[in-house]
């Protein structure tokens, strides 16, 4: 059963966005405070003097992104590698992870050189300006007010770690079934575990998956999910009603716009963008209801090559006894990800971290909330290791002040100077899946030709168009299955 105050918490919200790292969205939260929050609690932040060496071995030092910066909320200009090498040449200054696995955390200039060589702009959207050097650039709390204001609001976690120190749809795996079956990169783009989602299927408690404005892309990445009923899903604003209706059921999970023009806050997209989802999510739940026994927690799947000064633990617990691409072994994390914790329950100011020897938190610590909150069993030996955030929880009394009153969402001053009329990555793994759902082609099988696509509002029309009647054909399976 739960303990403490968690047993009062009846709705769990997850927001996950892209492909940031801690330091770069929120490593300068309590730099003018000696790094020690309001109420104390020592902070893991910057100091200001952090840098790495360039290819001539010249130190770089941190710097604070400013407003007037030509491309201030698309920084750092590029996106920078992000896959299980590049992390390891970001890490250790190679391709390959010595043993012991300790990382100095000194390669991230130099791999932001190496990937600006060979994305080279006729594939890449690497924005006038880009440099190497960029890679050190740190949002400061003005530039971020609602995701800092809601990190000194209520809880920051200062050392929260990607479950797997390698790109987005293996730690996507991990939020939602505590194992990427020893997937270590983007090439596997479906898994056949079981997830927290059919785990609360299992034992009647409610969930919800929501897409912000095509269906999600998280249902078609497990079985339990993809045959799971249409009423699991939606969008963001059918997310809102159920917020303001209090009708939300016990977990939600959110995604964001994957395309180059949303709100996922990928590099180089814009990040003011991710700041009004933050910030429009908030107040759907703070305005509605069930407020007062909710727990949004706002992370990001994996750091996206951007700079942290942490070194990544070891003692990971291997999920299962999948045989690790690349030969990892799953006994390490990835490098630190920005994490808030939102609840009126949380004493404003709170740095959230666990005990110097305790397993570090990771993306499978929201599945060990979820499992201790409603007396669940453990998915994988991953979760069942994992230690719950329960503990942030310590005001009997509901907080009844908004620490965002006031704030202002930022807005970035140009528009995209990327390529937004290019496909994202996401979209183009979200249109290989829902090219692959059973749709009968009325001629009795399930053949289909995907058309061209090019631009990022193809995929948008033929992902969604997909979907559409993939779900009639479910429909009509169904019924005609009732009939006498």
């Amino acid at each position: 059963m739960p303990n403490g105050l968690l047993s009062s918490i009846n709705n769990i919200v997850v927001l996950m966005l892209e492909n940031r790292s801690f330091d770069h969205m929120l490593g300068f939260l309590y730099a003018n405070s000696g790094n020690v929050s309001p109420i104390g609690d020592p902070f893991e932040g910057l100091t200001g003097t952090e840098s790495n060496p360039d290819n001539n071995g010249v130190a770089v030092p941190v710097s604070q992104i400013q407003a007037t910066d030509p491309i201030a909320y698309y920084m750092p200009g590029a996106d920078p590698g992000e896959g299980y090498s590049a992390t390891n040449s970001q890490l250790f200054g190679g391709v390959d992870a010595p043993v012991p696995a300790i990382a100095t955390n000194r390669g991230f200039v130099t791999d932001f050189n190496y990937t600006l060589g060979w994305e080279g702009p006729e594939n890449w959207s690497i924005l006038p300006g880009t440099t190497a050097n960029g890679i050190m650039g740190i949002f400061t709390p003005a530039m971020l007010p609602v995701l800092s204001g809601l990190a000194s609001g209520y809880a920051v976690c200062d050392q929260w770690f990607a479950s797997v120190p390698t790109e987005t749809l293996p730690n996507r795996a991990f939020v939602c079934a505590a194992t990427s079956q020893g997937h270590m990169n983007d090439k596997t783009k479906k898994y056949t575990c079981p997830t927290i989602f059919g785990l609360l299927s299992n034992n009647n408690i409610s969930w919800a998956i929501y897409g912000y404005v095509d269906p999600p892309l998280t249902r078609l990445e497990f079985p339990d999910t993809t045959d799971a009923d249409d009423s699991h899903f939606g969008l963001f604003t059918d997310f809102q009603a159920a917020a303001a209706n209090g009708t939300l059921p016990a977990y939600t999970f959110l995604e964001p716009s994957w395309d180059a023009a949303g709100n996922s806050q990928h590099p180089n997209y814009n990040v003011a963008l991710g700041e009004q989802l933050i910030h429009d999510v908030y107040y759907a739940l703070y305005n509605g209801p069930n407020w007062s026994q909710t727990l949004l927690i706002i992370t990001y799947d994996e750091h996206g090559g951007c700079y942290d000064h942490v070194p990544p633990p070891l003692g990971a617990v291997p999920p299962d006894k999948s045989r690790g691409e690349d030969s990892f072994d799953f006994t390490r994390f990835g490098p630190r990800v920005p994490t808030v914790l939102v609840s009126p329950l949380i004493a404003a100011g709170t740095v959230f971290r666990v005990g110097t020897n305790a397993m570090p938190l990771d993306h499978t610590s929201i599945l060990k909330t979820v499992e201790t909150r409603w007396n669940l069993p453990s998915l994988t030996a991953r979760d069942g290791a994992a230690l719950d955030v329960g503990a942030v929880l310590t005001l009997a009394t509901p907080r009844t002040d908004d620490p965002l009153a006031g704030v202002v969402v930022p807005v970035a001053t140009v528009q995209n100077p990327a390529d937004a009329a290019r496909p994202s990555h996401l979209q183009e793994v979200h249109a290989e899946l829902v090219s692959q759902l059973p749709v009968p082609d009325g001629k009795g099988g399930v053949h289909h030709t995907v058309p061209p696509l090019k631009t990022s509002s193809d995929y948008r029309a033929y992902i969604r168009a997909r979907t559409s009647e993939w779900k009639a054909s479910r429909k009509a399976k169904a019924a005609a299955s009732h009939t006498p």
